[in-house]
């Protein structure tokens, strides 16, 4: 879930302290808009995005102004722009005005968890501004902290001096750059960065930090988040009612992390556990509807809600309900799977039977009760299944479902539907 742009990002940063250049949002006045540009000579305006949106700049989808009507026309320009990265196309909607910062100096920073250390890690060069992929490694730190003692200021100085930084920005980043720990520690967050810092000279000639875009991702279930009193249409990568309806539910136990992948996809693949969700949506490909994590051990209610919105918005298209999860610590398998066949048995019973294939992989606390209960709603729908356990690997699993997709296209379906005595395929 990620959040970008120096509209949120500069109330973040602001919790902490850590200087940003100026912002206005797309609600500002001529007048407002006049100011900025008297005071900083310089402003760029960005479309705002829904999420992760990268390469911008690339796409000349920044403008930048130094008179009022240049920088009302690149507002007309940019409030709905459309912008294609691969295969995402995602549209704006508003624009901000942010105040150029004169400097010399550009740092990149960032903190995640990485799975090579199993620590969180700084990444840190002193020639921000590019994408960090067209760099030397010599001129990059990727350096792990312990995340009890935080990110101290001596590891900042250490890898500054390692990538052999300039020595005018190095007391002043290690001034500033430790309180993004305090931040994306304190708030729940599990990615941060800021590209780039700009090191603007003061009066005296001392050099001061500040950031001119912001990233970053939260993990919703992490109740610090709360904290911060984000609304909820900041995590949506796109204004879909499905994912909107299932956002909804975050307030009860549980996860409820889902992605529209291809809305015109013939697999429905509710999936239990990240690292599953990873390997589903890598194996699937075009063929998954969605990306999904609905685990951390949701109560009957939370998972009978969660199947009911997936059913409605999906099932009329899909030819395999695939539930498919890893091994489970803590989650019911018994009250998920209760959940999503009442839920089913509901769907048929109000909008009428669809021609379905299910295929279970699962593994966890009361899996043969939970599988039980399912086959026995499966039976009574009258939908054919297959139920892989615990022993089975997954990608097996998820290679059978793939198996059945393509079976389903060759005829499979029409069959299930003449079972189900429905005239004609949904």
């Amino acid at each position: 879930m990620e959040v970008t742009g120096m509209l949120t990002g500069a109330k973040l940063l602001g919790h902490v302290g850590f200087p940003t250049t100026e912002v206005l949002g797309p609600d500002a006045t001529e007048d407002e808009i006049q100011n900025l540009i008297d005071r900083h000579k310089l402003i760029f305006i960005k479309p705002l995005f829904r999420g992760g949106v990268g390469k911008k700049g690339k796409a000349g989808l920044i403008g930048k102004a130094s008179d009022l009507k240049t920088a009302l026309a690149e507002k007309e320009r940019l409030y709905f722009a459309e912008h294609r990265h691969g295969n995402v196309i995602a549209k704006a909607n508003g624009i901000t005005f942010e105040a150029g910062v004169p400097a010399e100096h550009e740092v990149y920073f960032a903190i995640t968890d990485d799975s090579r250390f199993r620590a969180p890690t700084m990444t840190l060069t002193h020639r921000g501004g590019v994408d960090i992929e067209e760099l030397e490694k010599h001129e990059i730190a990727s350096v792990p902290f312990d995340a009890l003692t935080g990110l101290k200021a001596f590891v900042v100085a250490n890898a500054l001096t390692d990538i052999n930084a300039p020595r005018e920005i190095i007391s002043p980043l290690v001034q500033h750059l430790p309180k993004l720990w305090e931040l994306m520690h304190h708030y729940g967050m599990t990615t941060l960065e800021l590209n780039p810092i700009r090191m603007r000279p003061g009066r005296d000639g001392r050099l001061t930090p500040v950031a001119c875009d912001f990233k970053c991702g939260f993990d919703r279930d992490d109740a610090r988040v709360a904290r911060l009193g984000l609304p909820d249409y900041l995590f949506a990568s796109d204004i879909s009612a499905f994912e909107q309806e299932v956002n909804r539910l975050r307030t009860h136990q549980g996860q409820s992390d889902v992605f529209v992948i291809n809305d015109k996809g013939t697999i429905l693949a509710p999936t239990f556990g990240g690292g599953a969700n990873s390997l589903v949506t890598e194996v699937l490909g075009d063929a998954a509807i969605i990306s999904s994590d609905f685990g951390g051990n949701p109560p009957y209610e939370k998972m009978k809600a969660v199947a009911s919105i997936c059913y409605r918005h999906f099932l009329a298209q899909t030819n395999v309900l695939f539930i498919i999860g890893g091994k489970s610590n803590n989650t019911d398998i018994l009250e998920t799977f209760r959940g999503m066949g009442d839920a089913l048995r509901e769907h048929f019973s109000a909008h009428g039977p669809t021609p379905l294939y299910v295929v279970v992989g699962r593994g966890g606390p009361n899996l043969v009760r939970g599988m039980g209960n399912l086959a026995d709603t499966l039976d009574s729908l009258g939908l054919p299944y297959r139920f892989f356990g615990f022993d089975s690997a997954i990608s097996e699993v998820v290679n059978y479902a793939k198996k059945v997709d393509l079976w389903m296209r060759d005829g499979g379906r029409a069959e299930i539907a003449r079972h189900l005595g429905i005239t004609e395929a949904a």
